[in-house]
């Protein structure tokens, strides 16, 4: 079994960056794909980025988002730059056994990390 806790939440201006943590424990991160999804209020859940031997990208944050893996730290990153308004959610780190887009793909999941941005 994997835990999943993410980090690094908060307030920021549009334009501004932001980096995400999620720290696992239980199972390595190597042995998983790891995953970013977000969900605004009132909004289904939405695959932002991936990885496994590569990553995977939504084509809304394509050229701003880099997600990143340290297997020795067990932790997965999402670096935000360009943030955008619309982009306040709740965003969740993911775990599976591949690395797609879709939210059935993932067996487990962090508890989401609170990014808001002021326009």
């Amino acid at each position: 079994q994997v835990q999943l806790v993410e980090s690094g939440g908060g307030l920021v201006q549009a334009g501004g960056s932001l980096r995400l943590s999620c720290a696992a424990s239980g199972r390595t991160v190597s042995n998983y794909a790891m995953a970013w999804f977000r969900q605004a209020p009132g909004k289904e859940r939405e695959f932002v980025a991936a990885i496994t031997w590569w990553p995977l990208y939504a084509d809304s944050i394509k050229g701003r988002f880099t997600i990143t893996r340290d297997n020795f730290k067990n932790t997965v990153y999402l670096q935000m730059n360009s943030l955008k308004p619309e982009e306040t959610a709740v965003y969740y780190c993911a775990a599976g056994r591949e690395g797609t887009a879709r939210r059935e793909d993932y067996d487990y999941w962090g508890q989401g990390t609170q990014v808001t941005v002021s326009s």
